[in-house]
């Protein structure tokens, strides 16, 4: 048999080598048909070769197991026959003993064995029961099933993925028909030199080939992997620089939030300090931020302890003044908390006190304290008079005397004398502390009231100094002739100087003081003006001022701006350009009415705003005009600038509306509303379509307590 096949596959080859020399007619086409007619009949002999060489091999394999069934078998008589006579000698032997598990280990391998025959012949017999009952669909079924699962088990022998196992000729989404074949590349493998291969070399070589593949997309794949893990660690690194930046920032709005609530809450005591309804947190702020400021910015300075602002507190004002103070404690993160906590327990023991009163009052107390009533005063005198370090020392012996715990003491009375104790304890410092600022400023008046006393008694040897150097300046006037000397002129200038150097009343003033006309020129209120006589125009005008300056607070000088609103003016001013100029066409709007619970006097913003002018150049102005002769300026764009610095509620923004003019529809009415304490503004604005672009220039924000609108007008152009 393997001699017919090898002749057939010589007749094949020599058959394709003529077919390659010849010149034969038939087409590509015929020829590649009939190679793969050939090919399809070398696999056919190569699967019957197989199998024929499997079936060689089980037969090898069942003569072998039948040999060495019967090498045992030899073994196992032998073995038995050589231990009776064995066993003979030894039963003749006295006192020797007799072994039962000498035959037990050959039994049971005869017994395993047989059962394994027995098994095997079932099996054998239920396959051949089987076969002979099953009809022809189960035969095809079985069929199948053992083919599949020996091209699974050749797949496997190739090296396939659990990926690939599914696919077949038939489906596969590559759209190949011999997927299950071995692709053989004739023409690299001649130039790879491989072509005189058998097909199973050819296949050990591109299964190799298959497995570096597979080797190196893990690799591939490992690679990958690492990137991305070093991508995510980079990421988690960034992620947590966030963070961190995050938290900075958090901690600093944190901060600033704080900073804001205690600036409000210490502008809410000015302001009801300022009105006469003040509350005692406010007074216990205003001491603190007075020991806390240099002496010479002081303007007051209590002369009473701050605990004795509690006196006379009813409970509900004392629980205010508590919650209060832990407030401030916490809004100024450690900032004077030693004078806090000595408030608290301050405020804390006079509550207690005056609980327990109400409770006595009402007969509802029937609990016995720690310190009966006749003693309470001794008790007192025994605190009184000492400073803090007696009362820290008292407090340790308490303190010792409790952690005793020895026989005969009352622990009740001993701890209701340590409540009592901290208390004073508070009192003393606060009373040391307080009695510290007074005496710094005591030395402070002292030394003011030293300096006003020598400069008072130095001020006359000044004046007479000036006089006599003046004097010495003016030789016209020392060596001057007689005529000189009677001129009525010096005499009268050495009266004004003798009269200014005693600081003589009434003041001396001059005739145009007296009828008031250089106070009306000069357009300022002196406080030396007052009680001069006016005529009746100069009357008049100044009461026309007098008026303007109540209607239009905001034209006031700048002299009579706060420093506030100076800053705010000046931060305005900030990029003024040269085609820019003020703007203040006001016009005036009903009145509207305020709110009775306005804490600040109803009044107008004022601002600073800007006009934007330019020239237009169009066709006709290019036509009519140059740049020597130009054409008159238009409004191109504003910019308003109004100072809100004493909004009361800051979350309200200003807000404005435009309103055409019912009289000229070419001019607006731009107006500005907000919350109290301002009243409504408007102005007289030129009514065009307005550029909303940031690019352009818009800007609509109330930042740093100025609310600015800055817009340019649409240019139109002409385009046919």
């Amino acid at each position: 048999m393997p001699k017919e096949k090898s002749k057939h596959r010589h007749r094949s080859r020599s058959r394709e080598r003529r077919d390659h020399r010849s010149p034969d007619p038939r087409s590509s086409r015929n020829r590649d048909r009939d190679r793969e007619r050939e090919r399809e009949k070398d696999r056919d002999h190569r699967d019957h070769r197989d199998k024929e060489r499997d079936q060689r091999r089980e037969r090898e394999k069942d003569k072998s197991r039948d040999k060495k069934r019967e090498h045992k078998s030899r073994r196992r008589r032998s073995s038995s026959s050589s231990s009776s006579p064995s066993s003979s000698t030894s039963s003749s032997v006295p006192g020797a003993p007799r072994s039962p598990l000498v035959k037990s280990p050959m039994k049971l391998l005869q017994t395993l064995e047989a059962r394994r025959l027995v098994e095997q012949k079932d099996r054998q017999r239920k396959k051949e029961e089987l076969k002979a009952h099953e009809t022809p669909e189960e035969k095809r079924a079985r069929r199948l099933r053992e083919k599949q699962a020996k091209e699974q088990r050749r797949r496997e022998r190739m090296g396939w993925d659990n990926e690939y196992q599914t696919y077949s000729n038939e489906d596969n989404p590559f759209g190949d028909s011999n997927l299950t074949s071995t692709f053989h590349w004739g023409k690299k493998l001649e130039v790879e030199g491989l072509s005189n291969l058998s097909t199973k070399t050819v296949e050990v070589l591109s299964l190799q080939k298959q497995l570096e593949n597979r080797r190196e997309l893990e690799k591939v794949k490992k690679r990958r992997q690492e990137r991305e893990l070093e991508r995510q660690v980079r990421e988690d690194d960034l992620m947590m620089q966030q963070r961190a930046k995050e938290a900075v920032q958090f901690r600093e709005w944190q901060r600033q939030e704080d900073q804001f609530h205690l600036e409000q809450a210490r502008l809410r005591s000015e302001i009801r300090i300022r009105d006469g309804r003040a509350k005692p947190i406010d007074l216990l702020a205003q001491y603190v931020a007075a020991g806390n400021e240099p002496l010479e910015e002081c303007l007051e300075m209590q002369m009473h302890e701050p605990y004795v602002l509690l006196n006379g507190l009813p409970v509900e004002e004392l629980e205010d003044l508590l919650v209060d103070i832990k407030v401030y404690e916490e809004l100024e993160q450690g900032k004077h908390i030693d004078f806090w906590n000595d408030m608290i327990t301050i405020v804390q023991d006079e509550l207690q006190r005056q609980q327990k009163l109400e409770a006595e009052n009402s007969s509802l107390n029937q609990r016995r304290d720690g310190i009966h009533q006749a003693v309470v005063k001794d008790v007192a005198d025994i605190f009184r008079g000492k400073n803090a370090q007696q009362l820290e020392e008292m407090r340790h012996r308490i303190e010792a005397k409790i952690s005793g715990r020895a026989d005969g003491v009352d622990i009740s009375y001993w701890e209701s004398l340590l409540s009592q104790l901290k208390a004073h304890m508070a009192r003393a410092r606060l009373r040391d502390r307080h009695q510290a600022l007074l005496r710094e400023k005591l030395s402070l008046l002292k030394r003011e009231n030293d300096n006003e006393t020598l400069q008072e008694k130095v001020a006359p040897q000044v004046k007479e100094e000036e006089m006599e150097t003046q004097d010495a300046e003016d030789p016209e006037v020392e060596e001057g002739s007689p005529e000189d000397e009677e001129d009525p002129l010096n005499e009268l200038r050495k009266t004004v100087r003798l009269y200014q150097a005693g600081n003589y009343s009434p003041r001396y003033i001059r005739e145009e003081d007296f009828t008031g006309r250089r106070a009306q020129n000069e357009d300022v209120d002196e406080p030396e003006a007052e009680g001069l006589l006016y005529e009746e125009e100069d009357d008049e005008r100044r009461t026309q001022r007098q008026r303007l300056l109540i209607l239009h607070p905001e034209r006031v000088d700048n002299n009579q701006l706060t420093p506030q609103e100076l800053r705010m003016r000046n931060e305005a001013k900030q990029g003024m350009q040269g085609d820019e100029a003020e703007f203040s066409v006001e016009t005036t709007l009903d009145a509207v009415p305020q709110l009775a619970t306005d804490k600040y006097r109803p009044r107008k913003p004022r601002y600073f705003n800007r006009v934007h002018t330019g020239f237009e150049w169009n066709k006709y102005n290019q036509t009519h005009y140059d740049m020597d002769n130009p054409p008159p300026k238009i409004v191109q764009g504003y910019k308003f600038n109004i100072f809100y610095p004493d909004l009361m509620d800051k979350s309200q923004t200003p807000q404005y509306f435009l309103t055409p003019c019912a009289d000229n529809g070419d001019f607006a009415v731009l107006r500005f509303h907000t919350g109290p304490p301002y009243e409504d503004i408007a102005f007289k604005i030129v009514n065009r379509e307005w550029e909303f672009s940031y690019k352009r220039g818009f800007r609509c924000q109330f930042h740093n307590n100025i609310f600015q609108l800055w817009f340019h007008f649409k240019r139109y152009r002409y385009r046919r």
